[in-house]
């Protein structure tokens, strides 16, 4: 796969964006703020890199892993009652999960052939 024509690492961009930038217009507070951003700037790092290097099996995984602990941190870290926020970090971190998910088997995939392809030929 050519670098930077994934979707599905560009929607984990996108997602990784917007819960980081959703702090600004919802209602937050420092540790929701703090989790947001965190979470959000480690997404769009891990889907820039799987971006420019596609075949990055654990890179893709812990793509994956934020889309979890983004999904996961309004009942984690308590902030369920503050709706705009949780309800941002629930659709970021599925959306984030969902398009990973998506795109392993593609990665897996790419990543056995490559093995394939560089085994020595027994004699």
């Amino acid at each position: 796969m050519k670098a930077w024509t994934k979707w599905q690492n560009w929607v984990a961009v996108a997602a990784g964006l917007y819960a980081a930038l959703a702090t600004i217009w919802t209602t937050t507070d420092a540790k929701t703020t703090t989790t947001l951003i965190v979470l959000g700037v480690l997404t769009i790092i891990a889907g820039l890199i799987n971006l420019s290097a596609p075949r990055l099996e654990s890179v893709e995984t812990a793509q994956g892993i934020l889309g979890i602990l983004l999904f996961i941190s309004p009942w984690v870290l308590l902030f369920t009652g503050m709706t705009g926020i949780a309800i941002t970090a629930w659709v970021c971190g599925a959306v984030t999960i969902v398009v990973t998910a998506w795109a392993m088997p593609s990665v897996m995939k790419m990543r056995e052939g490559q093995h394939q392809h560089h085994r020595p030929s027994a004699a």
